[in-house]
């Protein structure tokens, strides 16, 4: 009867330790960054964005953010994103491919008995329906090289892949997170630096065009090259793409990070994705006009037309 007791409150105290890492905690709130203005950016008359929708991930809140509800369900969103630029276009992460069902067979069984997802149409179908011409494809940015952000890139071969240095490294050395995108055959990768000075708060950056049109800037935490995409677009519009970072707009907003489980599971370095979560939610106060875009928060694309 004793172990029993004991055994109970043992049971009973790990219940509510665990209780206690998915309960509302907003990390320290760091002062605006102190810049008069918001960089200045030419992006060229016909320059535009489109979002492509390419299958749901069955979540809830709870999953995503400290305070989130178990009972509160979320569709995640599984997308990329086209950006049309006369100097040639790049698709932000691919998304699902047409053989999602076989890549996600790579993922580990814990994963996959935790992961209901819908498979929509890909973006190379999305692309082909609306007679895009592929030549005019630079390049597929990945903000990072997880299984749902670019399972496609097989679909596009011949356009080169955008990724850092250090998640070239990842891709080839990662274990079973980058295990989808290392199975990808015929991919030629492309890394590149940030040599193009401080932007905003970031230290560095890499100005796709020398325009302002497209800024990418380092987030690494989430995966060691993750990167932050800041998208200006001709009518004022200013986006920032932000992979996962976070997976919710709540997150930003009330500087929530992601419950222990799906942080330590999920973000290779966490101290470093909560510097960056606090970074993005200072700017947003600095810039409310600024539309973050958390990958996988379908709300967050409102302000993009379908392609």
């Amino acid at each position: 009867m004793r172990k029993t007791l004991i055994v109970a409150l043992v049971l009973l105290g790990a219940v509510l330790a665990a209780l206690q890492t998915i309960r509302s905690a907003p990390l320290a709130e760091l002062p605006p960054p102190p810049i008069s203005a918001w960089p200045h950016a030419s992006p060229p008359a016909d320059m535009a964005a489109f979002h492509l929708l390419t299958g749901l991930v069955h979540r809830n809140a709870a999953f995503a953010y400290r305070g989130g509800s178990f009972r509160d369900k979320r569709d995640f969103a599984v997308s990329a994103v086209l950006v049309k630029h006369p100097r040639g276009d790049l698709l932000i992460d691919t998304g699902f491919g047409r053989d999602i069902a076989a890549k996600f067979q790579l993922m580990p069984f814990w994963f996959r008995a935790v992961t209901q997802y819908t498979a929509l149409s890909p973006a190379s179908e999305q692309l082909a329906r609306v007679g895009y011409d592929r030549s005019q494809l630079r390049a597929i940015l990945l903000t990072h090289a997880h299984w749902d952000h670019a399972s496609a890139l097989e679909e596009f071969a011949g356009t080169p892949v955008w990724v850092t240095a250090e998640e070239r490294k990842f891709i080839a050395e990662g274990g079973f997170a980058a295990d989808v995108v290392r199975s990808a055959r015929g991919v030629h990768y492309e890394t590149y630096t940030f040599a193009s000075g401080p932007y905003l708060s970031f230290a560095r950056s890499h100005d796709v065009y020398g325009d302002g049109a497209i800024v990418i800037v380092p987030a690494p935490g989430h995966t060691p090259g993750s990167v932050i995409v800041f998208l200006n677009l001709p009518d004022a519009r200013r986006y920032a793409f932000i992979g996962d970072l976070t997976w919710q707009l709540e997150a930003v907003a009330q500087r929530e990070e992601r419950p222990l489980f799906t942080r330590f599971s999920a973000d290779l370095d966490v101290r470093s994705t909560r510097h960056e979560l606090q970074r993005m939610a200072a700017l947003a106060r600095r810039f409310p006009e600024l539309i973050i875009v958390p990958a996988h928060d379908r709300r967050a694309y409102s302000s993009l037309p379908a392609l």
